[in-house]
This record gives structure tokens, C-alpha cells and sequence, in this order.
């Protein structure tokens, strides 16, 4: 696929925040992106030229904010109405092979959905969540840079990443990963077999590390997994927003988010 045919949704609705981000990283890369709003997938009240399907693209974007107030739970309401409307389309764009990212909010709305951990390559959107992003342990909003050791080979959002050690900031107050309880060994078993851990928080000696390292108290200090076909990928750190150098105190040049934004983009090169 030609660059230039590649077209990426950032889907949004009320609340989300880091769209206009995430829509520049992509374009920079010379590929087609939109913010596109939810409504314009299933509503009869959209005009017709503003009408969208969930197969005009070949990435999708859920990006961070704070979705429908993150009322009830970070991300639940975003995934009720995209599961009520658009289930069947997404489960299909993921056996397609066509990624999709989920950035902080993202991620939780991902979770929600059931589309991650996505053990089932067969059902990528499980019956009900399987994992949860819960209230960070210092029980407040954390905001600051943080240091993410790259831990997958397969995730197709990290071939492009040359280094070890990354810097994404966070901000987010509902980024804890875990896991059932009496089941988080068996699901970490399955996670590192099936190589699904794709970022873990280290601290400025590249070791594993408690808080303020871990800005959130993570199981096995997680800030990122991708399922089963490592084509789905939801981080709770922006690299929307350590794209570009001068985001990251550079004059010229990239951060370290460049890379996974390229890396979707050269994987869908080659489809």
C-alpha cells in the first residue's frame, strides 16, 4: 500500500482531548488521518458527506482525554457505545490485520471493550473485560515523563524502535494494570509467552521500579500490552506527545514517540 492511500481515524466524542496530537503525528508521516467523531459512524443525523465507515481506514485511533467525563469508569462509555453500534466492524478490522492504538483513555477504552488483553485470535473482542485500569495507588492524578523499557519484538507498533529505553509522559489517574484476582501469574504466563508486554516503567537506571518510577502501581509494572496478534496496542503514556523534538526540549528533530507512530505506518506499507 502506497503511503499516501493510507487513511487513519482518531475517533472522538465528548470529552477526548488529544486527538488534534495524535491526527499531526500521523500527517507528518505523509499518510491520510482524521478526527472523526463516533456519531459519524452510525448516526442518521450526520450529513451525508460526513458520514464515515469504520472501513474507509486502515488504523484506528481511540487517544487519550477524558471520554463522557470517565463517568462510571475511565473509558466505559466510549466502549458501550462503540460496542453497541460498531462490534461487529471492529472485530472484523482486527482479523483483517488492520491496527489499532489506544493511547491512555485509549487504552481503557480497549480494555473496556474486551479487545485487550485479546487472548482469542478467533473473538478479538471478549464478552466482558478482562483485565482493568484501575485508580493509581497515590490515589491522585500523575502528570510528569516517565521511562518505558521496550519488552516485545512482535507488537507491530514497536519494529521502528531502535532503543531500550524510551521517555513518554503520562497523565492520567486510572492507569493501574490488573488482572483478576488469583489469576494475574496465569495471565502473566500468557502475556510474556505470547510476547503481549510491549512497554514496562523502569526507572533512570533502566531497572524495574516502584513509584514515582511507576507512576501507578501497575502488576508487574505494565504501561503497555498488545493482543495475541500484536496488532492491537494500548499504552497508558502519550507518544503523541513526545513526537516531535521540540515537545521533548529539542530544537530540531523527534522524540521517542516518533517510533511507534512510524512503525504503524510502515507495517501498513506493507500490507
Amino acid at each position: 500500500m502506497d503511503r499516501e492511500e493510507i487513511k487513519v481515524a482518531v475517533l472522538r466524542m465528548e470529552g477526548t482531548n488529544c486527538k488534534d496530537e495524535t491526527v499531526k503525528a500521523f500527517r507528518s508521516l505523509g499518510v491520510e488521518a482524521e478526527a472523526v467523531h463516533i456519531k459519524q459512524f452510525y448516526s442518521d443525523m450526520i450529513r451525508f458527506e460526513e458520514q464515515r465507515s469504520v472501513f474507509d481506514y486502515q488504523c484506528l485511533v481511540f487517544p487519550g482525554g477524558f471520554s463522557a467525563g470517565d463517568y462510571i469508569r475511565a473509558g466505559a462509555i466510549f466502549s458501550a457505545r462503540v460496542k453497541s453500534v460498531l462490534r461487529k466492524d471492529i472485530e472484523e478490522f482486527i482479523k483483517m490485520g488492520y491496527p489499532i492504538l489506544g493511547i491512555c483513555n485509549g487504552f481503557q477504552v480497549l480494555v473496556e471493550l474486551g479487545a485487550l488483553p485479546g487472548f482469542d485470535e478467533d473473538k478479538p473482542l471478549a464478552e466482558k473485560p478482562e483485565m482493568a485500569l484501575a485508580m493509581n495507588d497515590s490515589s491522585r492524578f500523575e502528570c510528569r515523563p516517565t521511562l518505558l523499557k521496550k519488552e516485545s519484538e512482535k507488537c507491530i507498533f514497536v519494529k521502528n524502535l531502535k532503543k531500550d529505553v524510551v521517555m513518554f509522559p503520562v497523565a492520567h489517574a486510572e492507569g493501574k494494570v490488573v488482572f483478576p484476582s488469583g489469576k494475574e501469574d496465569e495471565y502473566l504466563e500468557r502475556l510474556t509467552s505470547n510476547d503481549q508486554i510491549v512497554f514496562r516503567y523502569v526507572d533512570e537506571k533502566g531497572d524495574y521500579a516502584g513509584y514515582p518510577w511507576n507512576p501507578n502501581g501497575s502488576f508487574y509494572n505494565i504501561a503497555g500490552i498488545c493482543n495475541a496478534t500484536h496488532t492491537v496496542f494500548g499504552l497508558m503514556p502519550h507518544p503523541e506527545r513526545a513526537f516531535f523534538g521540540y515537545q521533548v526540549g529539542r530544537r530540531e528533530g523527534y522524540g521517542d514517540g516518533y517510533c511507534i507512530f512510524r512503525s504503524v505506518v510502515d507495517y501498513l506499507e506493507k500490507l
